[in-house]
């Protein structure tokens, strides 16, 4: 009733119906086998109670509650999200470490007649083979880099890239976060949901075709980039974007329109620029805020901060280029025929 997987492209391609993480609501949310369901069988506050209990008290009583709340937890699924499973349905199931929580509520499955397999190890194994994949082995797909100096609507392009059949691995979406300080787009994941998010994408990518991976710090807001992520990207070759600072500044004004609605969070970003670029530039861009004037602002935080800091990282990294195109107005035309050229390009590789 246990299965072990040499490797996440392995879990991940496995025929099983459905992968039930029975772990509590928190671990879950946390991290998780990429499109694994969470029916826990002790919710957070239970989960903690029966620790507890097991610490402080006795672990055979312990066992005895948990079992009880494992039971009436397991019974709960079985009629609200699972009874419409027909006989052959085919579940994976995992907790922690493959300990009680899933082996008991899979030794229920089972006695109803299910084919309920136990992921050996449990979550702790599809973590291992997360970090053997992002950490510890150089990966096998071929990167080339998007560069472009800030406002070029590089995500824009990855996205146009991917439409036309080229493939690429979106970083700054993985991450919910546009790789600035004017970037978060919300939470962003823990970092190793993150890595199994990424996991995922690249196990789904086809390591014989490149792949487009917009230019990155190995930070993205809270996200580090795992190692053999990072060392794959510094090797890569890259293909560069520009347009003029003018067509960037309306771009960009235009892109970041929901920091613009909210003055005092803009105000709080700009802020954070102090030790960079001194009290008097700041304080003057955020007059440029409250009046209104976001192309000027954009194009001075370009000028001044995020272009001169594009140029150093290149000129650290020494990268090569193998293609350079215009972006021209920065209009739908150009970033059509652009993408279009960059597929081209990357069916040469």
């Amino acid at each position: 009733m246990s299965i072990a997987f040499s490797s996440a492209s392995d879990l991940l391609g496995s025929s099983f119906d459905t992968i039930i993480d029975v772990r509590a609501p928190a671990e879950f949310a946390e991290d998780h086998v990429p499109g694994a369901i969470n029916l826990p069988v002790l919710d957070d506050e239970e989960r903690a109670r029966v620790g507890t209990i097991y610490v402080q008290e006795s672990p055979f009583l312990a066992r005895k509650i948990g079992a009880a709340l494992v039971a009436r937890n397991s019974a709960k699924h079985i009629e609200e999200r699972l009874f419409e499973k027909e006989g052959g349905w085919r579940p994976l199931v995992y907790c922690w470490r493959g300990g009680q929580r899933s082996n008991s509520f899979a030794s229920i499955l089972k006695q109803i007649g299910w084919r309920v397999e136990v992921l050996d190890g449990g979550y702790k194994s599809w973590r291992k083979l997360v970090i053997g994949m992002l950490h510890e082995t150089p990966l096998p797909h071929r990167f080339v880099l998007l560069d472009g100096n800030t406002g070029t609507a590089k995500t824009d392009i990855l996205a146009r890239v991917a439409e036309r059949g080229g493939q690429v691995l979106d970083l700054e979406g993985l991450a919910n976060h546009r790789g600035s300080i004017f970037g978060p787009m919300g939470a962003q994941p823990a970092q190793k949901g993150f890595e199994s998010r990424l996991a995922e994408a690249l196990v789904n990518l086809d390591p014989a075709r490149p792949v487009l991976v917009e230019a990155e710090s190995s930070k993205i807001g809270d996200i580090s980039l795992p190692s053999s992520v990072w060392a794959a990207m510094c090797a890569a070759p890259r293909i560069k974007v520009h347009a003029h600072l003018s067509a960037r500044a309306a771009f960009l004004a235009e892109a970041y329109a929901d920091l613009v609605e909210d003055r005092a969070v803009m105000e709080a970003r700009l802020h954070q620029l102090v030790s960079l670029q001194g009290h008097a530039r700041v304080e003057a861009w955020i007059d440029m805020a409250k009046r209104g004037d976001y192309i000027d602002l954009a194009g001075a935080l370009m000028a001044y901060h995020y272009d001169p800091r594009y140029e150093k990282s290149r000129a650290r990294h020494a990268p090569e280029f193998i293609a350079d195109f215009d972006l021209c107005d920065m209009g739908e035309a150009a970033r059509d025929d652009v993408a279009s050229r960059i597929v081209t390009r990357l069916a040469e590789l």
